[in-house]
């Protein structure tokens, strides 16, 4: 099955009136930047061939594409490649040699003034400036290009003999625990319910993708945002510890079941400089709702995913570029369940042997470990 990001391009049904990109002096933000490209430069109406594997000049060659001469030094790029050291590792070589390229290509291809390399820079130092040990914008804005879920999707497309796929994975976020505690099957992982909340019933199945069989003893790790849009440790004075997170081990045939919270969508930070990249490109700030999980066996390839509603409003526009079309939730209304829940869930995991990927590793760098 091909898995693909969702992408389309359908107009945003919530009013983003209230979206402020540069709020009144952040406190995070030492030299603030305003992003405003400048407009008096020509802008060709031609296509234009983005280099990928050449040298130099325009498309990686000494001639443009269409066979004319560049009016660019066509030996330049090398020439810079060429100053690396001959002791130069061969995967340093290949990292900076390709980003050298794509970088001078850019450069060519949009023919860059200096007004805007300068505030290039400039937004690059901003970046860096509002880090914080709680905060991370260079991640942030890795995740509004695309580049996070992009990389994910690199290091995580498994192949398997039969051609059966695993359950896809995506980004982490920043708010996983390592110490969320396990709890019994069938518990609830809302300490605090909020008056909006809709209780939800979460059952599925974590299987061996191969053989359709369930999968004992595997871990559904899961943690989600309350109605809010705060985590627990974001909130204190609404959520206790732990409070929306839970861990839960299958049973004999691979199940696992708990109640949670139908999730709520919710705008990332826009306090900082990439909201600024968002308000430049007519972007909102909205992630679309979403229910983290990690799952997890000794013997099988790990998931980490979102899962997200299959009406929310932001699919198609999330600003992590983080949803994919089989991660999709239905909610389904019940009555007169046992513990009072008015929603139903079904979703079933699939994982595959380690055997395809035996170095395979859960990234967890982006966890924010300086608030657990």
């Amino acid at each position: 099955m091909a898995l693909r990001f969702i992408r389309r391009s359908a107009p945003v049904s919530k009013n983003l009136s209230s979206y402020k990109c540069s709020p009144p002096s952040p406190p995070q933000r030492v030299v603030p930047v305003t992003l405003q490209i400048p407009s008096t430069k020509h802008i060709s109406t031609t296509s234009i061939t983005m280099a990928t594997n050449g040298t130099n000049g325009v498309n990686g060659h000494a001639n443009g594409a269409n066979g004319t001469k560049s009016k660019f030094d066509p030996n330049f790029t090398q020439h810079v490649i060429d100053l690396m050291s001959p002791e130069t590792k061969p995967r340093h070589r290949q990292v900076l040699g390709s980003l050298i390229k794509h970088l001078h290509d850019f450069c060519r291809d949009v023919e860059l003034t200096q007004e805007e390399w300068v505030l290039g820079v400039n937004y690059i130092n901003s970046i860096g400036q509002a880090y914080q040990k709680n905060r991370n914008e260079a991640w942030r804005v890795c995740d509004i290009l695309g580049i996070e879920s992009l990389v994910d999707e690199i290091n995580h497309t498994v192949e398997t003999e039969s051609g059966v796929t695993p359950t896809s994975s995506t980004i982490l976020g920043p708010f996983w625990s390592p110490e969320t505690p396990f709890r019994d099957l069938g518990a609830s992982v809302v300490q605090n319910m909020p008056k909006d909340g809709q209780l939800t019933y979460f059952h599925g199945v974590i299987k061996d993708a191969e053989t359709g069989k369930g999968i004992p003893d595997a871990v559904f790790d899961m943690w989600q945002a309350s109605t809010n849009g705060k985590y627990d440790v974001f909130d204190p004075e609404n959520q206790t510890r732990h409070n929306l997170r839970g861990k839960f081990k299958t049973d004999a045939e691979g199940k696992f079941y708990f109640y949670c919270l139908k999730p709520t969508e919710y705008a990332i930070d826009t306090s900082g400089p990439s909201a600024d990249l968002l308000k430049l490109m007519g972007r909102h700030p909205y992630r679309p709702a979403h229910i983290h999980m990690m799952v997890t066996h000794p013997d099988f390839i790990g998931v980490t995913a979102q899962l997200y509603p299959s009406d929310d409003p932001y699919l198609e526009t999330d600003t992590a570029c983080a949803v994919k079309d089989d991660l999709l939730l239905t909610f389904k209304p019940v009555q007169n369940e046992a513990k009072g829940a008015t929603l139903d869930v079904e979703y079933d995991v699939r994982l595959v042997s380690k055997k395809y990927k035996p170095d395979s590793q859960m990234l967890m760098q982006n966890a924010n470990q300086n608030k657990f």
